[in-house]
């Protein structure tokens, strides 16, 4: 039981510590939120540049996405155009060596 209360009585002066160290070394000068100010102006630039980036590279891929669906539609084309030719020729052998 006593070793309950020495831990809490330390616990409770140490969080009293933390409070006074962080209330002494929290306040902020003009110069100091002037500064804070600053880079989150500057954060937010870079966030708006990097979406614009994403924006354009998400049109980048989209338009690369209709060109290869353009490009697998005329490969199916060729293959069909192939397999056809194929069948004309297949029949027109076999039609020579029956005469």
């Amino acid at each position: 039981m006593k070793r309950t209360t020495q831990y809490r009585s330390r616990m409770l002066a140490m969080a009293a510590a933390a409070s006074v160290v962080a209330g002494l070394g929290g306040c902020a000068s003009t110069s100091d939120l002037n500064a804070m100010r600053a880079d989150i102006d500057a954060a937010k630039a870079e966030a708006s540049a990097a979406r614009a980036e994403a924006a354009a590279a998400s049109k980048a891929a989209a338009e690369a996405k209709a060109m290869a669906s353009d490009a697998m539609s005329t490969a199916n084309a060729a293959k069909a155009q192939s397999a056809e030719t194929e069948t004309k020729i297949d029949r027109m052998f076999k039609k020579a060596m029956y005469k």
